[in-house]
């Protein structure tokens, strides 16, 4: 977690901004696509489709992973993206941003927990954790696609 702090915001990067011009995208989809997976697992679990269940929580661990490798690079080569919002908007980024990303050191190792109880077939613990893990993946998913939303597309 300290990597990614000083990757963030103390790492000046190369300022490779127009070579990692669509990595942020590529992030947004990604998160999206984690949501997406995510919901309709929690609608295979419900609807007593275990096996789908599983593949759709691999597949949404599989894009959260490859987003967290992206977000890496991106950082590392790029830099810090500042907000450029000014008045009401600037604290209710910085609200959604910090959520973003206390919850997301919250649930990384939740989502690793959960993933390990379900294959190891310890369902009643996997359960448990589960509905929490749920709502915090779900969270960080969609509120990296309004930051980014917030950061790329609407001009402030």
């Amino acid at each position: 977690m300290s990597f990614l702090v000083w990757l963030i915001y103390f790492h000046e990067g190369n300022g490779g901004a127009s070579q990692g011009a669509p990595l942020p995208l590529i992030n947004a989809i990604l998160n999206g696509t984690s949501a997406l997976l995510i919901s309709v697992g929690l609608w295979a679990i419900k609807q007593r489709k275990r096996k789908l269940h599983m593949q759709l929580m691999l597949a949404a661990f599989a894009s959260s992973a490859l987003f967290l490798v992206n977000y890496t690079y991106y950082h590392f080569s790029h830099g810090d993206t500042h907000f450029a919002g000014q008045g009401i908007i600037r604290p209710i980024y910085f609200t959604v941003l910090i959520t973003h990303i206390l919850l997301s050191m919250v649930t990384f190792p939740m989502i690793l927990t959960s993933l390990y109880l379900g294959l190891s077939n310890r369902l009643a613990a996997h359960r448990r954790l589960s509905k929490w893990t749920w709502a915090g993946w779900m969270y960080v998913s969609v509120t990296g696609v309004t930051v980014y939303f917030m950061l790329h597309v609407i001009g402030w």
